[in-house]
């Protein structure tokens, strides 16, 4: 029988102001309004769905997909009335990050403001964390 290191011990607290939790992932006006204009005539789906994948020449992407249904992993962000699902693999990744969409003369994307990113490709397209 192996010696423990540590002593724990549980109390129960009544009457503590339990502090709300930040979402893992915030939109921005701009992004919200999108996303509903995405979905205004897709009535099948009911949000969007972000992942992340292996790919590019930093290590991981983004990836949006329309989603019908909420898986039981997914964490969901509801905001403003729209609906967002972070895949498990995407959520400590994302904690704390701000989905934006930009609009310019020559694109128009959904943009991450990721805190917790260590480093990018040249493109943009790809992270590490």
């Amino acid at each position: 029988m192996s010696a423990s290191i540590a002593r724990a011990t549980v109390k129960a607290v009544s009457r503590r102001k339990i502090l709300p939790t930040r979402a893992a992932l915030t939109l921005t006006p701009s992004a919200v309004n999108k996303i509903k204009v995405l979905l205004q005539d897709k009535p099948q789906y009911i949000g969007l769905k972000v992942g992340v994948r292996t790919r590019g020449c930093n290590g991981l992407t983004y990836t949006l997909d329309y989603t019908k249904q909420k898986d039981n992993s997914d964490e969901e962000v509801l905001q403003d009335g729209v609906r967002v699902f972070i895949e498990k693999k995407a959520q400590l990744t994302l904690l704390g990050t701000e989905m934006d969409f930009v609009e310019t003369k020559l694109s128009s994307e959904f943009v991450f403001n990721n805190p917790n990113i260590k480093g990018t490709c040249g493109c943009g397209e790809s992270f590490n964390i």
